[in-house]
């Protein structure tokens, strides 16, 4: 039997850069990964997939041609599910080439099976006779899709969120259940191709985590990419009629689509696992509790990514990883993951925030004060014809230190962290204004947000 000194299981962002972290430091470590690739989720039917998705169906559609040069550069053309996929399978072929050349530089050991738990140090492989002993074990095994009862998955026309990576052709019409993360980044991209898209979902609104005012702007860019939303209703079942899918909402109401995508939720995936080997219980939905070093109640065995639930991002996973190790091994090198987590949602817009929302900041009772700034009083905005984009501020009226970042339009996901360092480091909206951005470049907007928060502190508003 192989000994090591640590043994993760599955090779998604937490399991790879948890097996780095401990075999940067010498330490003998060996993943175990059930799918034929290694990467999991973030690499095979989640983050790069859907991203590379929405970054092709842009291009195909000709939306960005559209609105910066007012014609369709891509009228007549038909695309096909072979155009649409072509750039995320290579995307995603590129990628695990470089995990695999991680791994292998870091001489972390790879076997392939479905591992489970004979004792808390051996881990064996379901039908073999493969024991492997190990110091340490991190669960890093993902998440799935939830799929309930009274959806037809086995049709052809149903799809949960990771098979409709492989549907087969571009449909005309599609019901998509589920307004979070996932059921609005798929509505947009496949609304931006010319699908007739119906989203559904229980709440009164989409991605209740987002400041309002943002999440407000979004519906309405989805709208004008003709989204229909169905708000309060709730899926009773999806039935088949004549190749067409027929989803019944409870509230009597039934809905025709070509396609159905049910996109609310998942669960992790420690089925098989066997846990009570161990005295390991995952709750209904398959997460595992675990505390702020990501132990388990079993102290040699940890958890990190999707299988522990929220916020179940791929930058937070890979950083839960390699804190499990530090405090495994006592590395004395990273010993949490940041306070600050940003949220990236490839919508179209683009969105991301980090910090306290308006909302949040009202609840505390902080005495606050915002400031705007707009992508259509930018250069930069004009010239990529992206004029609907926003930077919102949040920040102390009593020192201007800055509380919350909140950026809809092109390039979100990065001008958010212009604001998140400045929030790590205690610094206040002065910054900006002490700083000198490049020109033209949406970073600006920054300068401007801060001029405008300023006017509003002030009464009076101040132009530059």
């Amino acid at each position: 039997m192989e000994k090591f000194d640590l043994i993760v299981i599955g090779s998604g962002p937490a399991g790879e850069k948890a097996a780095a972290q401990a075999a940067y430091f010498g330490k003998r470590v060996l993943i175990i990964e059930k799918q034929p690739v290694v990467g999991g989720a973030m690499v095979n039917t989640g983050t790069l997939p859907s991203k590379t998705l929405r970054e092709t169906s842009l291009f195909l559609s000709g939306k960005r041609f559209r609105e910066m040069y007012g014609v369709n550069l891509h009228e007549g053309k038909k695309v096909t599910v072979q155009d649409l996929m072509f750039r995320k399978n290579y995307i995603v072929s590129k990628e695990l080439e470089m995990i695999n050349a991680n791994l292998a530089k870091h001489r972390v050991t790879q076997v392939r099976g479905v591992a489970y738990f004979i004792d808390q140090n051996t881990i064996g492989l379901q039908g073999t006779d493969q024991q492997f002993k190990g110091d340490f074990v991190l669960i890093a095994v993902g998440s799935r899709p939830f799929r309930p009862s009274g959806i037809p998955f086995e049709e052809e026309a149903v799809y949960d969120s990771d098979e409709i990576l492989w549907m087969e052709r571009i449909p005309t019409s599609m019901v998509i259940v589920g307004a979070g993360v996932i059921g609005c980044e798929y509505a947009c991209m496949f609304a931006a191709l010319g699908i007739d898209i119906t989203l559904v979902d229980p709440k009164d609104s989409i991605l209740p985590f987002l400041d309002h005012e943002i999440s407000g702007l979004l519906v309405d860019e989805m709208k004008r990419l003709g989204v229909k939303f169905l708000f309060g209703e709730l899926v009773d079942r999806v039935e088949m009629d004549n190749g067409q899918c027929l989803t019944y909402l409870k509230s009597g109401k039934t809905l025709r689509s070509a396609t159905h995508l049910y996109a609310a939720g998942r669960s992790g995936n420690t089925d098989g696992l066997r846990l009570e080997n161990i005295g390991l219980a995952p709750n209904k939905r398959g997460l595992l509790e675990v505390n702020e070093q990501y132990q388990t109640q079993v102290p040699n065995v940890y958890a990190a990514g999707d299988v522990i639930g929220f916020p179940s991002l791929a930058s937070t996973s890979m950083e839960q990883g390699r804190v499990a190790m530090c405090h495994a091994f006592d590395f004395c090198y990273k010993d949490r993951v940041a306070a600050l987590l940003p949220y990236g949602i490839y919508t179209i817009p683009e969105v991301s925030m980090v910090g306290l929302t308006e909302q949040e900041a009202q609840e505390k009772s902080i005495d606050y004060e915002v400031g705007r700034s707009r992508y259509s009083d930018n250069p930069r905005g004009k010239i990529i014809g992206n004029e609907n984009g926003m930077l919102k501020l949040i920040f102390a009226r009593s020192d201007k230190r800055l509380l919350g970042v909140h950026v809809i339009g092109d390039n979100a996901s990065d001008l958010v962290h212009i604001g998140m360092m400045t929030m790590h480091f205690g610094g206040t909206i002065d910054a900006f204004i002490s700083s000198v951005f490049n020109y033209p470049t949406l970073s600006d907007i920054y300068k401007y947000a801060t001029y405008d928060g300023l006017g509003n502190l002030s009464g009076h508003k101040i132009r530059d």
